[in-house]
C-alpha cells in the first residue's frame, strides 16, 4: 500500500498580512510584529502605530496567553482537557475552573447551533484517524471501530455542567464515549483573548492571525485592514477581504492537516455522521461581525458549513445567522453569499 504523508502547519488565510500592512505605512509609522508556533500552527500578531516598548510588552503578553491556552486545551498531551476526558472514560465527574466551565457552555451552544456537525465530543474519531499526534502516520481506522464510535453518538449535549459557588463547575458525561477535542474552537477563543489583552494594554490597531483565523482591531491609519483568503490548492490568495474593527474571519480547509493514502486526500475534518473525513469541500470561510465571541465563532461556525456540503451549506448558514461565507467545492468551484461577495475582491497580481 503506497502512502504519501504530509503534515502542514495550518496555512495563513492571511498569507499577505504583513505585506498588506507595510504597503500602507509611511517611514515614520511604527509596526511591531511577533511570531510563534502554538496550537500546532503558525501564529502572527502585528501591532500598528504604538510606541515600540508598549507594543512589545503587549505582544509578549498575548504570546504567553497563547502558550497557556495551548497547554490547557491540548487534546492528547497532559492538560486540563485530557484530565477531563479521563474522568468521562471512567464514568466519573471532574471539577473545572471558571474559564473551562464558561468555555464548555459556549462550545455546547456552538455545537447545537451547527446541528452537531461541529462535534467536539467526537474526539475519539479524530484520534482513530491518527490526527492526535505531533507527527501522525497515515492510517484508516478499522471499520468496526469507526462504526462503533459513530453508533455511540457522543455529543456536547451529553455533558452535565453543574456550577459551583466559586465560579467553576463540576462536569460529568451521560455518555462514556465522549472524548473532547477543542481544536475546532480553541484558536478562535484565543483570538478573543488576544483582543481583550491588546485593548486592555491600550492597543487600538492590530491584526492577530492564528493559522488562518484572523481578528482585526481598529484600522491601519483609517484604512480598513485587507487580508487574503488562502487558496486551498495554490500558495496564493483566492480573494481578499476587508476586516473592520472587531471582526474575525476563519477558514476550515482540507489543506490544513491531512495525509494522502492510496492517492486519496484525507483531512482532519471528520463528519460525525459517517466517521469519515470530508471529501466534498476544499475550504469554507466565514466572516463574523464584531461581538463578544467573534473569534470563537469564526473558528467553530466554519466547521458545520464545511461538513454539510454543497446542497446544505447555504440553508445551514442562514439558520446559524451567518451572513458572510465563501465555499470552495471539491471540484474547485467557488460559491459565496451575496454579503460576502460585497466584501471580497480579486487579489492584486
Amino acid at each position: 500500500m503506497r502512502s504519501n504523508v504530509r503534515r502542514r502547519a495550518e496555512r495563513f488565510a492571511a498569507a499577505l498580512l504583513l505585506l498588506a500592512l507595510l504597503a500602507g505605512c509611511g517611514a515614520g509609522e511604527q509596526v511591531e510584529r511577533q511570531e510563534s508556533f502554538v496550537f500546532g500552527t503558525r501564529v502572527e500578531v502585528v501591532v500598528y502605530g504604538l510606541d515600540r516598548a508598549q507594543a512589545r510588552d503587549a505582544l509578549g503578553e498575548v504570546l504567553r496567553e497563547f502558550d497557556r491556552l495551548h497547554h490547557k486545551l491540548h487534546a492528547w498531551q497532559p492538560s486540563d482537557l485530557t484530565r477531563l476526558n479521563g474522568a468521562f472514560a471512567a464514568g466519573q465527574p471532574a471539577d473545572v475552573d471558571a474559564e473551562m466551565a464558561a468555555l464548555l457552555v459556549d462550545v455546547q451552544a456552538a455545537a447545537a447551533r451547527g446541528d452537531d456537525l461541529f462535534n467536539p465530543a467526537a474526539g475519539a474519531l479524530v484520534e482513530a484517524w491518527g490526527f492526535h499526534a505531533d507527527e501522525f502516520v497515515p492510517r484508516r481506522p478499522e471499520a468496526v471501530r469507526r462504526d462503533a464510535l459513530v453508533a455511540a453518538k457522543p455529543r456536547m449535549a451529553d455533558l452535565v455542567i453543574t456550577p459551583r459557588p466559586d465560579g467553576g463547575a463540576t462536569v460529568s458525561s451521560r455518555n462514556p464515549a465522549v472524548q473532547l477535542d477543542l481544536g475546532g474552537y480553541g484558536k478562535g477563543y484565543a483570538l478573543d483573548r488576544a483582543a481583550a489583552i491588546l485593548r486592555a494594554r491600550g492597543v487600538c490597531c492590530a491584526l492577530v492571525n492564528i493559522g488562518g483565523n484572523v481578528m482585526a482591531l481598529g484600522s491601519k491609519a483609517g484604512t480598513p485592514w485587507r487580508i487574503g483568503i488562502q487558496h486551498p490548492r495554490k500558495p496564493e490568495a483566492l480573494a481578499t477581504v476587508e476586516l473592520h474593527d472587531g471582526e474575525a474571519i476563519g477558514t476550515s480547509g482540507d489543506y490544513q492537516r491531512f495525509f494522502e493514502l492510496d492517492g486519496e486526500r484525507l483531512c482532519h475534518l471528520i463528519d460525525p455522521r459517517s466517521g469519515e473525513p470530508v471529501r466534498h469541500t476544499q475550504s469554507l470561510t466565514v466572516l463574523m461581525p464584531a461581538g463578544p465571541h467573534a473569534g470563537a465563532r469564526s473558528d467553530a461556525d466554519s466547521k458545520p458549513l464545511f461538513i454539510v456540503g454543497r446542497d446544505g451549506w447555504r440553508a445551514l448558514a442562514e439558520r446559524m445567522g451567518i451572513a458572510m461565507a465563501l465555499r470552495v467545492d471539491a471540484d474547485g468551484s467557488v460559491d459565496m453569499t451575496p454579503q460576502m461577495a460585497q466584501r471580497t475582491a480579486a487579489p492584486a497580481r
